[in-house]
């Protein structure tokens, strides 16, 4: 692992009509005292590309504008994730409307430090806020470690606080390259693509027996506004829309998905994962009887005990 003084961050950044709230992101980013380079996919050039190409101006040498592949963020994303060069260095990812707190990138350089050479990953609370930052709460915390077993059936990394060190990246590196993408979060490509970038790297990293650390700390003042592609999932409104979209059978759709790309990684799982993902099929699979043997027997759980309950009686009725 390189000394600290010697680390560099490439940060990805997809755009998308995002010009509003661009610069005070860009701002943060340029605040970070790290040795910093920015790549910007943009999926719709427009008024957002002229701000990157003055910021660009502003800071020559560390920022590079692509035209992204116009298919969501996650497609996004995955196709910088799979065009990042052989020794990536840290690679973090940023939304393109949120606020980076000062100390975002150092603090996740230290805490990466001590995860050695293994794959690692860092990621965060965040500090919810409306439009014009004003602060409205926190980001839900975890109950339990990071795990596959959760990661198969509930995010925990948010993307925008996302940090891969770079054996992470190399290895998201090597994963993305082949990866199915959908039209975004919520639209999909039949049973073939990535639900979100963020999801599929906590899958990736503790299916393969890499490391997440979750930081307590804020790191990101979250910006709630109309135009978010996924919102701050906080709060009584969102849990009942969570047991929504998984009682209408939505989260199978992403179940399904899930089951299709960690089968295309099978070889890079651990072979503990590898039963792991066995059981998780079969939680997939005919037969409420058979499912709710493969939920207990691969120990799949989800962050609280009121989810965990929404997810035996979704396994049940067949909507997991």
């Amino acid at each position: 692992m390189a000394p600290m003084n010697d680390a560099h961050v490439t940060v990805l950044l997809a755009l998308y009509r995002g010009e509003r709230f661009l610069q005070a992101q860009l701002d943060s980013i340029a605040a970070q005292q790290v040795d910093w380079r920015l790549l910007v996919s943009d999926d719709d050039p427009g008024a957002g590309a002229g701000i990157i190409r003055s910021f660009a101006a502003a800071h020559p040498g560390r920022v590079a504008l692509r035209t992204g592949p116009g298919r969501g963020a996650a497609a996004n994303f995955l196709s910088m994730l799979a065009a990042l060069p052989a020794g990536p260095g840290f690679v973090a990812l940023s939304d393109q409307d949120d606020v980076w707190l000062a100390d975002k990138l150092p603090r996740a350089l230290a805490a990466l430090q001590g995860a050695g050479e293994a794959p690692a990953l860092y990621c965060s609370r965040a500090t919810i806020c409306d439009a014009g930052l004003r602060p409205l709460g926190l980001t839900p915390a975890p109950r339990r470690r990071p795990s596959f077993r959760h990661a198969l059936v509930q995010n925990l990394v948010q993307g925008n606080t996302a940090v891969l060190n770079p054996a992470a990246a190399a290895l998201a590196r090597q994963a993305a390259q082949g990866a199915g993408v959908g039209e975004g979060y919520g639209a999909g490509d039949g049973v073939r693509a990535v639900v979100m970038h963020d999801w599929w790297l906590y899958q990736l990293i503790t299916g393969t027996g890499g490391r997440v650390i979750w930081d307590p700390r804020p790191s990101v003042l979250y910006r709630q506004h109309r135009g978010n592609v996924v919102g701050a999932n906080a709060g009584l409104r969102a849990r009942l829309a969570s047991a929504g979209r998984m009682l209408a059978g939505r989260h199978r759709d992403w179940s399904l998905a899930t089951l299709h790309e960690m089968q295309r990684l099978h070889p890079l799982l651990t072979p503990e994962h590898r039963a792991v993902l066995e059981d998780f099929a079969a939680l997939c699979g005919p037969g409420a009887g058979a499912r709710l043997r493969a939920l207990r027997r691969g120990g799949f759980h989800r962050r609280d005990a009121p989810s965990q309950a929404l997810l035996w009686l979704a396994a049940a009725l067949g909507r997991v």
